[in-house]
């Protein structure tokens, strides 16, 4: 990162624009655009307020400390004037079909972003080598980089850049890549020409609102995040609320429904990324086998994944409720009642739960 250096206002940013966005296709970025970081946010910034205000972020504290942070480039990085947005697809090649594994019921079912590599670290490093580009060819440059790592919209400053547009259930969607993939930005002091937002296709569609296993998309553009799978699974510490254990199913990590029923993500394409390959079969896992893991297993097994960040406990939690949703057996009776006295209240709590659910 670099802050707070005069800028040099005699190069010629259009040409600048069109190497960068060269430079981001060679680095592995599908896409990249470019947005005013001074557009007029006052919008999103009120319905933003109004999400914090009605709760909807649930134990998310950071969204509500952030606050407006998010929708003024400035405070966060001081001189920003534009915003360079890029996208990377993630979907893996060779995994296991979604709906077979989320219909199995005695399968663990993970998000499909999450079955190789960090993608903050992937995203950050490639964006890092495109500002180290950007440095050697202008020179001062001022920037940050990031990826999900910081008080940035992505979404909106991705819409606003034409990458695509926010879906009704409020991801980004495109056109040639559904919405299968990252995105990542450099907030930037760079005067560089800016990319039109493109209008929004969903039309009257409402398949992801209607798919929702918790009913999470409250209305179009609208998530209740305290319903939503995503956030009970890793944003939530605690116990997660009774009432909403049986329609989790055996989504252990993340829930791609609203996308995979969507049918932009025809266009969804296979990720070249190594990075993103599916890792220690966690695309067609059992819950018995992953419920096994000791702590050093967790650790070991998921370095450099991102569902090692939820914790070993917070694992175990998830993957109780799953097999509390499974259909009886004695294989997984058994698995249960192995942790019946977890060291962990919270693990212990939801293992009581779903044995309660074999009777």
């Amino acid at each position: 990162m670099q802050e707070n250096t005069p800028l040099n206002v005699s190069y010629d940013f259009i040409s600048l624009a069109t190497i960068i966005k060269a430079w981001g296709r060679e680095l592995g970025f599908q896409d990249i655009r470019i947005a005013d970081a001074n557009t007029d946010m006052s919008p999103v910034e009120s319905n933003l307020l109004e999400w914090l205000d009605k709760g909807y972020h649930g134990d998310m504290d950071y969204m509500a400390k952030h606050g407006v942070k998010r929708t003024r480039p400035s405070e966060l990085v001081p001189g920003t004037q534009r915003v360079i947005s890029v996208c990377m697809n993630y979907t893996p090649p060779l995994a296991e079909n979604s709906w077979a594994v989320i219909k199995s019921g005695d399968q663990a079912f993970i998000s499909r972003y999450a079955l190789g590599r960090d993608y903050h670290k992937v995203l950050r490093a490639r964006l890092q080598k495109l500002a180290d580009k950007i440095a050697q060819e202008v020179t001062p440059f001022n920037y940050r980089v990031f990826s999900d790592s910081a008080p940035v919209m992505e979404v909106e400053w991705a819409q606003k850049s034409g990458l695509g547009w926010r879906g009704k259930h409020t991801l980004l969607l495109s056109r040639e890549a559904g919405s299968m993939f990252f995105l990542g930005e450099i907030y930037t002091d760079l005067p560089l020409p800016v990319d039109e937002a493109i209008g929004s296709y969903c039309g009257t569609c409402s398949k992801c609102i209607d798919i929702c296993p918790t009913q999470a998309i409250i209305a179009p553009y609208q998530l209740d995040a305290r319903r939503c799978i995503s956030y009970l699974t890793i944003e939530l510490k605690g116990s997660i609320p009774e009432t909403l254990r049986p329609l989790i199913g055996n989504r252990v990590y993340g829930c791609d429904d609203c996308q995979l029923v969507c049918p932009w993500n025809k266009f969804a394409k296979i990720t070249n990324e190594n990075d993103f390959s599916v890792r220690h079969g966690l695309d067609n896992a059992s819950l018995v086998e992953l419920f096994s893991w000791s702590k050093e297993e967790f650790d070991l097994r998921l370095a450099g994944s991102p569902i090692r960040r939820i914790g070993h406990k917070q694992w175990l939690r998830n993957l109780a409720v799953g097999l509390g949703n499974a259909a009886s057996s004695p294989k997984i009776i058994n698995a249960l009642r192995a942790r019946h006295d977890d060291d962990s209240p919270l693990v212990r709590e939801h293992v009581q739960w779903a044995l309660r659910q074999h009777k």
